[in-house]
């Protein structure tokens, strides 16, 4: 609560910041969280027929794999192209995921564009606004899902009617890792997007004896990206830092909870649901290891990786930080709807626009 508290003062920075809490705040702010499903029919009935080809794309494995995290047009619709209309039903199909931190989180990523033009004095071409969203199948059906995404931020939910059955891939990166000065309609001086999730590893490293930690640094460069990239199957990386089983409860303690704080902006049963899925394989099998410098502000990377899971954090310039969570199996909800997706290789008409309620 108190880190949400904080989240929240460091987005009170401008009017410009003001519209964006409107994106995916607004009225819905009080209002009953609508099912995934009526969400998604909501925000396809909003969408004038033009644009609906853009919103509505085919729920095939080929289609949904198809993500990235840098600057590029997308599929779906972008935010500074919605009605208010379409932009409340957008509000309420986030809120179906994501809770009101998870909410302050994206919207603090969209405004650190504002900072970032600011920095590369690159006028337009970094937009705050330049976020998309898109459905994918038909909402309701039996395998279907979503996505946001634009700039640092990829966010892939899957579902079997209104059931979540995968909250994955998960990208979330930040530019500047750390606001070095007040800019209207952008977070304050001093925010960190990824502040958590840097210091908790941080502390986790601190903690080790001389002989964990020869063991847990595996290199002394960082590797200038996140290593698996935006790669449409994940596959394990080479086994590299500490395992699991040779650390004391302590530090043990400290990597679960790191790992969940890469859960955090999710609903709660959404979040226990992903930890569950850790949980699920023997723990002795996860490895966390760091590269770089173990100074802050200086380039350094770390990764966390169990027999079904893969975490990877990368700071390689020191201040532009890129992070993914990606599930070998259940990645798009691979594992639990790949017949559905096999029914609908081949086929990549578009759905048409829900009528029912």
């Amino acid at each position: 609560m108190l880190r949400a508290m904080k989240l929240r003062r460091a987005l009170l920075a401008g009017s410009i910041l003001a519209t964006l809490l409107a994106v995916v705040s607004g009225s819905y702010a009080q209002a009953p969280t609508p099912t995934p499903t009526q969400a998604a029919r909501q925000l396809a009935q909003a969408t004038p027929a033009p644009q609906r080809g853009e919103l509505l794309q085919p729920f095939t494995d080929a289609a949904r794999s198809d993500w990235h995290y840098t600057p590029r047009r997308r599929d779906g619709i972008a935010l500074k192209a919605m009605s208010p209309a379409q932009r409340e039903a957008t509000t309420a199909l986030l809120r179906t995921a994501l809770n009101e931190s998870g909410l302050d989180k994206v919207r603090a990523l969209m405004a650190l564009e504002i900072a970032l033009r600011q920095i590369e004095g690159s006028g337009s071409s970094r937009d705050p606004e330049n976020y998309a969203v898109a459905l994918f199948g038909e909402p309701g059906a039996a395998g279907w899902g979503w996505r946001v995404e634009g700039h640092h931020l990829s966010l892939h939910f899957s579902l079997d009617g209104d059931r979540y059955v995968s909250t994955l891939p998960q990208f979330f990166g930040a530019n500047p890792a750390v606001v070095a000065r007040d800019v209207v309609g952008a977070p304050k001086q001093g925010f960190r997007l990824l502040g958590s999730e840097e210091d908790l590893a941080r502390q986790w490293l601190a903690s080790l004896g001389p002989a964990q930690r020869s063991r847990a640094i595996f290199s002394t460069r960082p590797f200038g990206d996140i290593v698996s990239g935006n790669a449409p199957h994940a596959k394990p990386l080479d086994a590299a830092g500490l395992p699991f089983a040779d650390m004391n409860a302590g530090q043990q303690a400290q990597v679960l909870k790191l790992i969940g704080v890469f859960t955090e902006h999710l609903q709660p049963g959404l979040a226990q649901a992903r930890l569950a899925r850790v949980r699920a394989e023997p723990l002795d099998g996860i490895r966390i290891g760091w590269v770089g410098s173990i100074q802050p502000s200086e380039p350094h990377y770390f990764r966390i990786q169990g027999a079904g899971f893969l975490i990877e954090f990368d700071n390689s310039g020191g201040n532009h930080i890129h992070s993914v969570w990606r599930d070998f199996d259940g990645d798009f909800g691979r594992d639990v709807l790949g017949e559905h997706y096999r029914k609908a290789e081949g086929s990549a008409h578009r759905h048409r626009s829900p009528t029912s309620p």
